[in-house]
């Protein structure tokens, strides 16, 4: 099921450790509505711990020990998660205030805990209360206009309309591996390290900081036989650009996701792997990670560049005015997002919150619609065009950037 290191984990193996550390963090009193804190590199033990967490029932809250100090601080004060994750080795880079209690998943006195605890599926008689689909899968911080970050809060309602329809939309297999290699930080992470699991695939993690190497990631896909994997345009760019990729013959399915994706690159992914299908996505974090889709054919693409597609399941897309009228094909206007991969909000922002999640006047009553700050405009054949922003927000490498 997951291979890291050089060494697979079974899927029995996998479930069984899951299932202990959810009954640990059940045990330490998480459960609906909690925040666990991971501070874990890319790893078995990162993607153990995440679906530990899920599966008790709480919201991960990705910790990065490599960003600064003091932002780590921040995320950690303004969740207030209850728990925090980590390896003996990684404690000294994370910031003594505030002072979360923590678990050390190498300590000696954890795994004889762990070892202790059943193994077997947990399930709403074990947890502290029963799960439903609002409560909260993960909390992710993005940038902020005033350099404060804000925190996500996506339910898991929200993420399993995703799952659900990547898996109809492009079904993997018991032979599929998918490549991990988006820092947990992202929000593409997350169906790199759900999807598999759901649909009985394999998974196989990147080293950490494996994810900038484009000649690393080259050799790992073929030696492991990844198929499906994803990149940031700009690094796909750089991907197909080195030698290796050529011999990624496993390779069946590229997803593209985090900035514009140029018709060159297009180009150079269908000539140097023709047998590998492109879909370029869209989605900001506050709704679930993607929302529309497009699969890259031999069309060629001039001007703005590959579209970005059609709405995924369940979800709403409007281009609209500065009055909130709907604009015709052809005419620019910002990008509104509705339907149930809304994120809940921000951590602590209710003012944030109701500016950016408003009441969906086309929907019905309590309907929300999210404003993303893009511009976009429908093409002839009605599919949506990404053209910019609305604001000052730029985007390095997928992050966004506050100006």
């Amino acid at each position: 099921a997951l291979v890291s290191d050089g060494a697979e984990l079974s899927r029995a193996g996998f479930d069984e450790r899951v299932h202990r550390l959810a009954r640990e963090l059940i045990a330490r009193g998480v459960g609906p509505e909690s925040v666990v804190a991971v501070a874990l590199p890319r790893s078995v033990e990162l993607v153990v711990a995440l679906h530990a967490v899920v599966c008790a029932g709480a919201a991960y809250l990705p910790v990065e020990t490599d960003q600064p100090v003091e932002r780590v601080a921040f995320v950690l004060e303004d969740a207030g998660p209850a728990l925090l994750l980590c390896r003996d080795e990684d404690t000294a880079d994370l910031p003594a205030e505030p002072a979360v209690p923590r678990i050390v998943l190498d300590d000696p006195a954890t795994a004889t805990r762990l070892a202790a605890r059943d193994p077997g599926p947990v399930s709403d008689a074990d947890r502290r209360a029963p799960l439903r689909g609002g409560h909260p899968a993960y909390v992710l911080y993005t940038s902020g206009s005033t350099g404060r970050p804000k925190g996500v809060v996506v339910s898991h309602g929200a993420i399993v309309n995703r799952l659900a329809w990547m898996q109809g939309a492009y079904g993997l297999g018991p032979d599929d591996r998918v490549l991990l290699k988006t820092p947990v930080s992202f929000d593409v992470s997350v169906w790199e390290l759900f999807w598999p699991f759901a649909a009985g695939a394999g998974l196989v993690a990147a080293a950490p900081g494996g994810h900038r190497d484009p000649a690393y990631l080259a050799g790992l896909m073929k030696d492991t036989g990844v198929t499906v994997c994803h990149f940031v345009p700009s690094m796909l760019r750089l991907f197909v650009e080195e030698p290796r990729a050529a011999l990624c013959t496993s390779l069946r399915r590229v997803f593209a996701s985090g900035e514009a994706l140029g018709a060159e690159t297009a180009r150079r992914l269908r000539d140097l792997l023709p047998r590998t299908a492109l879909a370029n996505l869209y989605g900001p974090t506050e709704a679930a990670v993607d929302v529309t889709a497009f699969e890259v054919g031999d069309e060629e693409f001039t001007g703005a560049g590959v579209p970005i597609g059609r709405p995924v399941w369940n979800t709403g897309v409007y281009v609209l005015d500065g009055r909130l009228a709907p604009v015709p094909a052809g005419v620019e206007g910002e990008l509104y997002l509705s339907g149930v991969q809304l994120a809940r909000g921000y951590v602590n922002r209710p003012g944030l919150s109701a500016e950016r999640f408003a009441a969906d006047p086309f929907g019905a009553p309590g309907a929300r619609m999210y404003r993303t700050g893009d511009v976009v405009r429908w093409d002839a054949e009605g599919r949506l065009v990404f053209v910019g922003r609305s604001d000052f927000q730029v985007k390095v490498r997928g992050m966004r950037i506050e100006l």
